[in-house]
């Protein structure tokens, strides 16, 4: 059976922070044009997961930007991370395993798992896998997990929500899983901010920025988004990415880490308070964010929801790596948005204040065939 990769040999996280159970494919050139990607992506040609974005390498103002949002985040980032991790030790006790959605969730495995280890002295197991919109998850990478641990122990783990996409994508892989012979494994998504109510076990549902969303690999250990390519995987294969040795320098995954577990006991005082207040409230999923996209596509006459990506998070990727339309904010002056801001202003992209907006942000993604 494939055997996970570990840093330094793959990604910059120290060994025992993370697992990843994907293939490496570092020395393949699968970096595409985004807009000849995207072209290829629009038209049916090719699936977003077959090939990479170039990487976007931001210039010396956006990475003071970046230190700045760190700075003014990582008390919020810290209590959001201390209320998840202690909501999920209660609910599904301490003989746990995580598993984050590479590669958005990665970071925020590594902090519950740091945020557990400082709190309750617990060495808690977390790996990587791979899930792709459309596609599913990696199979390979859930048999792996059930032939070390028990299913029943594993919890999924992701940065945020949009819309809620790969909430569904999650439920209907793994109920695809267990129907075809495998292991059942719990469904419920664990995530920092559910600005979406897409799940029931989050940090928060505030639409705040997640400062791992501002750059790509250089924020999650640098490695790429993760590849589903039939020429590159094959039968028995995880899925795959990449090692971006090249951007050591211009690296700030552990420095992020770093800042907000120095946080940790600043917040420790305020995380039960946090709790409480999630467990009183209405946990039960209502999609509203769904709703919302929907009424946003229309009013917009846009042709697909995928064109729609909601949230300070997702706002921030379709500008890293897609061909943005347009930017939709509630605020046109809030702080949070700074980054989207100079992001847009650098790719003539217009930004429209739309204060009914039920998230803080939106990016639409431009129709390129039509």
């Amino acid at each position: 059976m494939t055997t996970p990769l570990t840093g330094p040999q793959f990604g910059s996280y120290a060994p025992a922070d993370v697992r990843w159970l994907l293939k490496d494919l570092s020395e393949l050139d699968l970096e595409a044009d985004v807009a000849v990607r995207e072209r290829r992506i629009q038209t049916g040609q090719a699936h977003y997961a077959e090939s990479l974005p170039i990487e976007f390498q931001p210039d010396a103002a956006y990475r003071e930007l970046f230190d700045e949002v760190l700075a003014t985040s990582a008390e919020r980032l810290a209590l959001a991370v201390g209320a998840v991790t202690e909501l999920v030790l209660a609910e599904r006790g301490h003989e746990i395993v995580l598993v984050s959605l590479a590669r958005a969730g990665t970071p925020v495995g590594v902090l519950m798992r740091r945020w557990a280890n400082e709190s309750h002295g617990l060495d808690l197991p977390h790996y990587a896998i791979s899930i792709v919109r459309d596609r599913g998850i990696d199979t390979e990478a859930l048999d792996y997990l059930a032939a070390h641990h028990d299913p029943e122990s594993i919890v999924f783990v992701d940065g945020w929500t949009g819309k809620g996409a790969i909430t569904r994508e999650l439920t209907a892989a793994l109920d695809a899983h267990a129907a075809d012979g495998g292991p059942r494994f719990n469904d419920d998504l664990v995530v920092l901010a559910d600005p979406g109510a897409c799940v029931r076990t989050f940090g928060t549902r505030d639409d705040f920025l997640i400062a791992t969303a501002c750059l790509n690999s250089t924020v999650s250990g640098l490695v790429s988004r993760t590849v589903l390519n039939d020429t590159v995987i094959g039968v028995g294969d995880f899925h795959g990415a990449k090692f971006y040795r090249e951007l050591a320098a211009a690296d700030v995954s552990n420095h992020l880490l770093d800042s907000v577990a120095a946080c940790f006991p600043a917040v420790r005082a305020d995380v039960p308070a946090a709790v409480a207040d999630i467990v009183d409230g209405d946990r039960s999923p209502t999609w509203a964010g769904w709703a919302s996209v929907e009424e946003i596509r229309a009013r917009y006459g846009i042709s697909s929801v995928n064109f729609v990506k909601p949230g300070v998070g997702e706002t921030t990727r379709v500008l890293l790596r897609r061909v943005p339309w347009r930017i939709l904010v509630r605020d046109l002056d809030a702080p949070e948005h700074a980054h989207i801001r100079m992001l847009a202003a650098a790719r003539g992209v217009a930004v429209d204040e739309v204060p009914d907006l039920a998230y803080s942000c939106m990016g639409l993604i431009k129709d390129v065939v039509a």
